[in-house]
């Protein structure tokens, strides 16, 4: 992963931290459920983003890389991963 990629993901994902912390705080709180609601499709949200980003470098480098060389194996490994990681959805 490129350094400013990795400098980006990880301010993402430390704000996504706060905002579960703060969401723990709200059912701490017996705050109003919708308001909780909200809160976790938003973090929900920043984490899509993070992982869209996170496999757009991928594929734009390692998969990328893969279906230029000339290594079978190497090719059928990048699909096999993200045959495998699509099919957790």
């Amino acid at each position: 992963m490129a350094h400013g990629d990795t400098t980006k993901n990880l301010s993402a994902l430390k704000r996504i931290e706060g905002q579960v912390r703060g969401i723990a705080k709200m059912v701490e709180d017996d705050r109003y459920c919708i308001d909780i609601v909200t809160q976790i499709a938003a973090a929900r949200a920043a984490l899509t983003r993070v992982e869209a980003d996170l496999l757009r470098g991928h594929i734009g480098h390692c998969v990328h890389k893969a279906m230029k060389s000339g290594d079978a194996a190497e090719r059928t490994k990048v699909v096999d991963e993200l045959v495998t990681v699509f099919g957790r959805r």
